[in-house]
């Protein structure tokens, strides 16, 4: 088995950083659809929002204004943004503030 020759740590300089990867863009659409997602979740519904684009660090400071305003959890997988529970109307309001044009997808 061959071992890896990574340096963690150096004496001239400390401890040597990793390189970050570069950052995921992710192409939008010019429909933002939000639907509601209960399968592989136990029953337990959550909120997605697809469509958006923008970098990685974009979707995640609008995650946290979506977090903040509908007061309940979220993450964001591929560039789809999951929030906790059925926030549609919110997460509509706030997206149609921004001049995005929302469409309540699915049942």
């Amino acid at each position: 088995m061959a071992r890896e020759n990574r340096h963690v740590y150096s004496t001239d300089r400390g401890r040597i950083a990793e390189k970050s990867p570069q950052e995921k863009r992710h192409q939008g659409s010019a429909i933002v659809r939000i639907q509601r997602e209960t399968k592989g979740r136990k029953g337990k519904g959550v909120t997605c929002v697809r469509g958006l684009a923008g970098t990685d660090s974009e979707l995640k400071r609008m995650l946290a204004e979506m977090k903040k305003r509908c007061g309940c959890g979220g993450t964001l997988k591929d560039g789809v943004i999951e929030i906790q529970g059925d926030k549609r109307a919110e997460i509509k309001t706030l997206l149609e503030a921004r001049n995005y044009t929302v469409k309540l997808a699915g049942g």
